[in-house]
Formats: structure tokens, sequence, C-alpha cells
């Protein structure tokens, strides 16, 4: 089954990003890692990977640029079981392939204009809930 596991922000402020939904939300930091030409933060909110990106200054990539300039929802993700097979499903909707050749995930442009991506089952793994 085919489920969003995965909501990204583009932010100016990692830092005070991350401050601000880990005091007033308590979500939790899993992972910082460099990608490319942005930093990812991690947080966990429940089964949904919730991430943090700032771009690297004066990067012009078009992954950077997909969602526009300044701070916004970037993407969100799609867990499927067989990405080649989305990416057939998808051109045939005219959708616009963003992600250089051969990366994984795929960050496309859907209908509507908005950036999604097609990401691998067991990428993002549900968390047992806490209490």
């Amino acid at each position: 089954m085919n489920r969003i596991v995965h909501i990204a922000l583009k932010v100016n402020d990692l830092e005070q990003t991350t401050r601000f939904y880990q005091e007033v939300f308590g979500f939790a930091e899993e992972a910082t890692s460099k990608v490319r030409d942005h930093t990812s933060r991690h947080l966990r909110v429940g089964d949904i990977d919730f991430a943090l990106i700032r771009y690297d200054e004066g990067t012009a990539s078009r992954e950077s640029k997909a969602a526009g300039e300044g701070p916004c929802i970037h993407h969100f993700a799609i867990e499927v079981d067989d990405v080649d097979a989305y990416i057939d499903k998808i051109r045939r909707y005219g959708c616009e392939i963003i992600s250089d050749p051969g990366v994984i995930p795929v960050k496309f442009r859907a209908p509507g204009g908005t950036v999604a991506e097609l990401v691998p089952a067991g990428r993002y793994q549900r968390k047992p809930a806490q209490g």
C-alpha cells in the first residue's frame, strides 16, 4: 500500500527551526547529514519523517529551486514498491523528473505544480508509538 512517509521544509535557519519544532511540538531529532548541496535534518513525528533542509549558499541545482527560492514546503514523499514502475506511470501523466538521473529518491513535479518524490518501500521505517 502506498503512503506518504516524509515531508520536507526548505528553511533559512536550520538550528532555530529545529529548536522550534522540538520545544513547541516535541518532535525528536533522528539524524542530520550533508546530502549533495544541502544539509538535511530529520525529525520524527508519529509515522512521518519530517525533514528540515538548508541548501548551501549559491547552489543552483534543479532540486534546490524546484519549490521556489525562499522557505517553503519543499516536497513530500510517497512510498512505492517499485520506483521504476512508478516513474513510468508519472511520466504518462506528463510529470517532469527533477532529480538527476540515477538519484533515488526521485523528485518530480506533479500535476498542479507541487513537488513530490518516490521513495522505495522501507526507506522510512515506522516507529513504535512512545507513551
